[in-house]
């Protein structure tokens, strides 16, 4: 595994983490969630299914590990439903992302014992300030988004337990591209399943609610799949810490497309997380 992060390497994770944005910001006002995340379950199923096929299963070694972060991921997509019910997009997607890159950085280090230098440290702890800078840019909070901003760490909390886990476990895999694909085969078909007890057929006709789903499925499934693979490139850390960048991301989508603010604060916030971003491909 190379220890440092070329510039292409470094390129694909923040155009993960773009991508990444783009398909919680579909998710997030889809009319109905639950059905959203049944349709990017559904892609899921699909896609892991098809790559299976193609790869064959990983070393038997990986699959534990698979298995494991399938159920860590579930928990997480519940954690996400929950944060946009409770909150708005630019505050909880922060949140969650920011809470991720500390929380893999002291993971890395007592269970996959990387050990990275004063400098890359220095950029985790940097980014992950700046990425919680931007959760808070609009001020204190107040009790009523205590509710919300709880699912969000809670949702960066499981995103930091799959993100150990499946850097683990793509390692012990001979593919990482047979690695994800079980991975997403495992996760997918809860969701469906669970939509398809709970909503009505009506609910499926929808063909904006369907076209959002089948596209937010398809980006995530290219944004993790890219991750995946970066992990096996690089330390765990970096790679988590380069992700949350897609913060920067969801801010301009929310001020382009969703007609957020973008102040000042939050111009300062940006600066933080451009500068963890230098030090830790540095």
């Amino acid at each position: 595994m190379d220890a440092r992060l070329g510039l292409s390497l470094v390129g694909m994770v923040i155009g993960a983490g773009v991508l990444h944005a783009v398909w919680n910001a579909i998710a997030k006002y889809v009319d109905d969630r639950l059905v959203a995340f049944a349709l990017m379950g559904a892609v899921s199923t699909v896609g892991g299914g098809v790559t299976v096929a193609v790869t064959g299963l990983p070393y038997r070694a990986a699959i534990g590990y698979a298995l494991a972060s399938a159920v860590l991921h579930l928990g997480y997509n519940a954690a996400l439903m929950n944060s946009y019910r409770l909150g708005a997009f630019n505050q909880t997607y922060p949140i969650a992302r920011g809470t991720s890159p500390l929380v893999v950085a002291v993971g890395a280090y007592l269970i996959a014992h990387e050990h990275l230098d004063a400098t890359a440290v220095a950029g985790v702890v940097v980014l992950a300030l700046g990425l919680m800078s931007l959760a808070l840019s609009s001020g204190r909070l107040t009790r009523s988004d205590l509710p919300a901003v709880g699912a969000a760490v809670l949702t960066g909390v499981a995103i930091a337990a799959y993100t150990l886990v499946d850097g683990l476990g793509v390692r012990r895999a001979h593919d990482p591209y047979a690695y994800a694909g079980l991975l997403f085969l495992l996760q997918g078909p809860a969701f469906p399943l669970v939509a398809l007890w709970r909503r009505p057929a009506r609910v499926w006709r929808s063909a904006t609610t369907v076209s959002r789903g089948v596209t937010a499925g398809a980006l995530s499934l290219v944004a993790y799949g890219t991750v995946l693979w970066a992990q096996t490139k690089a330390p765990l850390a970096e790679v988590a810490a380069l992700r949350e960048t897609s913060v920067i991301s969801a801010a301009l989508i929310g001020t382009l497309f969703l007609h957020e603010r973008f102040g000042a604060r939050r111009v300062g916030a940006a600066v933080l997380v451009a500068t963890g971003i230098v030090l830790i491909s540095v």
